[in-house]
């Protein structure tokens, strides 16, 4: 089975809003309820996880409910940082679903993601043991000296940049976090997935994504989001339109 691990146990601090931004509505829908649709509607998915904020898993319950996500089977909490959460998402289900299970672990606050994002990112674990959803640098990069400025530059060609969702065989990044906490490198490490396979070793695979399927994190991403979901509706209407002519 392919589980998607939906993350929503942020707060969301730098959108600027007094709740946490997986909730906000834009256009009268909660940014999280359109995350969900992706993966309620994708025909590789076969059930949803979702790991939500303590204080909000009523709210997160009430979306599900409304909504009719049929493939939600699971609503957890999550932890106070990214790692806490996915490992809580991932130790939950130890006992629920298979080791050879795929797991598609993406963010809440991520509702431009694709059919054929997730498609492909299941294909290249399948193929490959893992995979993340990687783009190639268009922008000019170097490295952060300090917040004045910087004398290093990157050449572009040589990096990757990672948005969601990213899979995993199940048995093997349960098995990788409990490496992790075993020997105390949970700590050490940037709170991502990615930065546990590297400090492990571990070789992490690429898979397609876009410039679109962001996680929403500014007041600028969700006007984006809400300009993206007008154009939705536009290129709908225009061929409900053809259909009709």
């Amino acid at each position: 089975m392919n589980i998607a691990i939906i993350l929503a146990g942020g707060k969301g601090t730098r959108v600027g809003a007094n709740i946490p931004k997986q909730f906000i509505e834009v256009m009268g829908k909660p940014v999280l309820a359109y995350t969900l649709e992706v993966f309620e509607n994708n025909l590789s998915i076969d059930a949803i996880e979702i790991v939500s904020h303590k204080d909000w898993l009523d709210v997160t319950e009430e979306i599900v409910k409304r909504y009719h996500m049929t493939k939600v089977k699971w609503i957890v909490e999550g932890g106070s940082t990214f790692q806490e959460s996915v490992m809580k998402g991932l130790f939950y289900l130890e006992n629920k679903i298979s080791y050879d299970d795929i797991a598609v672990i993406s963010f809440g606050v991520s509702p431009m993601t694709t059919d054929e994002i997730i498609d492909d990112s299941i294909r290249v674990c399948n193929e490959r043991g893992n995979a993340v959803a990687a783009q190639d640098m268009v922008l000019c990069t170097c490295i952060k000296e300090d917040e004045f400025g910087s004398t290093h530059g990157i050449m572009r060609e040589t990096i990757k940049g990672f948005s969601n969702p990213w899979s995993f065989h199940f048995g093997q990044v349960c098995g990788a976090y409990h490496t992790a906490l075993e020997s105390g490198i949970i700590d050490e490490i940037e709170p991502h997935t990615t930065s546990l396979y590297f400090a492990l070793g571990r070789k992490v695979y690429f898979s397609k994504t876009t410039s679109t399927n962001i996680k929403i994190t500014t007041k600028e991403d969700l006007d984006m989001f809400e300009g993206y979901l007008l154009l939705q509706q536009k290129r709908a209407e225009k061929r409900e339109c053809c259909k009709t002519e």
